[in-house]
């Protein structure tokens, strides 16, 4: 009797499963951060925060999300750690300097999977992340250009390849929208200046004032902060920003900003862990996959100038990705990639050159 009564209710429990519209509850998923800073740096770690919070929107109940802030690189393992103790099923570390940290911990816990944003280094359980923000700052200095801007400083961060790569897209949207536009130009279009950090307000500050002492008609903030922006703005000139919306934190002087649309990516994430369709590798995408976007732009931006960005923006949601395809020649005036050729990944995210129509060099 028991062993009928036993296989009738497994019986039932089949053609329930089986039924339309019937499915098995999705286990919930425990998702820890590192986060670089604090979530109201109003540029890097808000970013990374804005997308937690839209991962949180999207996926309601089936995740649980824990944080820290502030996390420096000596610290970082051990925080991973106590992240897995916690029961994380997936592990997120939001800066460069989380590599080697998050490394370690993963090999300690290979049941967890581990999330690295912009580094290079995988796992069997470990996988990168990144947006291909150079296409914003590409589009950011193309309306530079249109508007006739031809004389642009940088404050950068540091001269490694994602910032570098940035630069140098920069300057050849700008270099394309002073063509477009029928404005001559020098040499030179694009000056920049390097903190040698992700953010440090006073000298960011310092920086673009220094910049704009010296002539250049518009300041390209790169840093994790606005303060480049505002600096711009104090003394009555043009900017754009990066990161977040520059023009939200008070720099309404900004154009428009190259934006970091990390929530898609996290979603995406924790859908993965949660099919068991997670796998290692590096995801890098941008305007196809909604990673970047533009601010939108301030009313001074004349209407045929927004057309022609987002016409090209279009382009690049639609996968035609042109920004670094030859003729391209570095400072020297050297042809480093020759007419219809592209620079892949590879190339992309190992640069250690900047183009022709930039000044100012890399540490050696």
């Amino acid at each position: 009797m028991k062993r009928f009564l036993t296989l009738s209710v497994l019986a039932m429990l089949c053609m329930l499963l089986a039924a339309p519209g019937v499915a098995m509850a999705k286990k919930k998923i425990k998702a820890g951060f590192a986060l670089l800073w604090t979530i109201d740096d109003r540029g890097w770690t808000t970013a990374h925060y804005n997308g937690i919070q839209f991962m949180k929107d999207k996926l309601g109940d089936d995740v649980e999300i824990i944080y820290k802030e502030k996390v420096l690189g000596p610290d970082a393992e051990r925080v991973f750690r106590e992240f897995a103790e916690e029961g994380c099923d997936i592990i997120f570390g939001t800066t460069f300097d989380h590599m080697e940290p998050l490394l370690r911990v993963a090999k300690d816990y290979p049941e967890i999977k581990f999330e690295h944003c912009s580094g290079y280094k995988t796992a069997p359980n470990m996988r990168t992340y990144m947006v291909r923000i150079y296409q914003a700052d590409y589009l950011c200095g193309y309306l530079a250009g249109l508007m006739g801007f031809k004389n642009v400083g940088t404050v950068g961060t540091h001269p490694i390849p994602e910032p570098v790569r940035g630069v140098n897209a920069f300057t050849l949207g700008l270099q394309r929208g002073l063509k477009e536009a029928g404005v001559s130009h020098g040499d030179t279009v694009n000056t920049v200046a390097w903190l040698n950090s992700w953010a440090d307000p006073v000298k960011e500050t310092t920086l673009a004032e220094t910049l704009v002492a010296k002539g250049h008609d518009l300041i390209r903030q790169m840093a994790d902060t606005p303060d480049s922006s505002l600096a711009a703005c104090s003394a009555g000139v043009p900017a754009m920003g990066y990161g977040t919306n520059a023009a939200s934190w008070g720099a309404e002087c900004a154009l428009s900003s190259a934006l970091l649309n990390w929530g898609p990516y996290y979603v995406k994430a924790i859908e993965d862990v949660q099919n068991g369709t997670w796998k290692t590798g590096s995801y890098w995408k941008g305007f196809e996959a909604d990673g970047v976007r533009l601010a939108e732009f301030k009313d001074s931006v004349p209407q045929d100038v927004r057309e022609k960005v987002m016409t090209a923006m279009q382009e690049l949601k639609d996968g035609n990705d042109t920004i670094f395809t030859g003729p391209i020649f570095d400072q020297s005036g050297k042809e480093v990639l020759p007419e219809g050729k592209k620079f892949d990944d590879g190339q992309l995210l190992s640069m250690q050159m900047l183009v022709k129509g930039v000044k100012g060099k890399l540490a050696k």
